[in-house]
């Protein structure tokens, strides 16, 4: 692992951080998740975007600008010395004293961590991962908007904890109202008639980079694709079921609460999609 840190790029055994930081304090602070293929981020343009905005609803500086931030993402991706490889950037609020006032901190803190990431193996995307429904819900977006990438997933943490201790791969994420918000850290495709689905923002998923991409790329394909409020029952009655993000890419679900959804296999629009994504990072 290369890890970026208070101005220079090292090993990243010997990062640290203060344990006066409010990003560990208070999980004051917002990051972006990044793919690189063959030392060249993918999407970086709108991975910076989503940052820039997110800072901004938390009125968090970024140091050095998205120019400057821009910088310290492809110096650190360079520095490590695989091709392919997954980036985290954390902007947290930096350095301050007991107290959750975020205006007692005098200067944000940018690192960069750049290493391998296998969230399924090869083995377990041939045959589908299994998920279960949280009984955790996705909190309203007037209580936390889930279009900010913040420090504070705890959310999804209890969510990916409960699925691994029911021996599944993922959770579905529901909100208040029983709505489809997302997997644990992914967001949630379903395909009905042809016709391919997902979620919208306003019912608890992120805005991913990769969901984006998906949803260009069907039309590039001509594959007929809309934004809608989904439901669990949604799953069982799909063709195809599967889910998107930049450390899973794009992973079929075969099961939700034991039972199969999507039919067997991997269907043909997943096919052509999974194919026009891997040749497009590639590309």
């Amino acid at each position: 692992m290369k890890v970026y840190l208070d101005g220079q790029i090292i090993d990243g055994a010997a990062a640290r951080i203060s344990v006066r930081d409010h990003g560990l304090l208070y999980g004051d602070g917002i990051f972006e998740g990044m793919r690189a293929y063959d030392h060249r981020p993918f999407r970086l343009d709108r991975h910076l975007d989503r940052l820039q905005a997110g800072a901004r609803s938390l009125r968090l500086a970024l140091p050095g600008g998205v120019a400057g931030i821009r910088a310290i993402v492809e110096e650190t991706f360079k520095s490590f010395d695989k091709g392919d490889a997954y980036g985290r950037l954390i902007i947290t609020r930096g350095d301050g004293p007991l107290g959750v006032d975020p205006t007692t901190c005098p200067e944000p803190r940018v690192i960069c961590m750049v290493d391998r990431i296998t969230l399924f193996s090869d083995e377990k995307r041939r045959a589908g991962l299994t998920m279960i429904t949280s009984s955790w819900r996705r909190p309203q977006s007037d209580v936390l908007d889930p279009r900010v990438k913040s420090l504070n997933y705890l959310n999804s943490v209890l969510a990916k904890g409960e699925a691994r201790r029911q021996g599944a791969d993922e959770a579905l994420v529901l909100n208040s109202s029983g709505h489809i918000a997302e997997a644990s850290v992914a967001n949630m495709f379903v395909v009905q008639g042809g016709e391919l689905v997902t979620p919208p923002t306003t019912d608890g998923c992120l805005d991913g980079i990769t969901r984006g991409t998906v949803l260009e790329l069907a039309k590039q394909l001509g594959i007929p694709a809309r934004v809608a409020t989904l439901s669990r029952m949604d799953l069982f009655r799909a063709h195809e079921v599967f889910i998107t993000g930049t450390g899973a890419g794009l992973a079929r679900i075969a099961s939700l609460d034991g039972e199969q959804v999507g039919g067997d296999g991997e269907g043909p629009i997943y096919s052509r999609l999974y194919k026009a994504y891997f040749d497009l990072v590639r590309g």
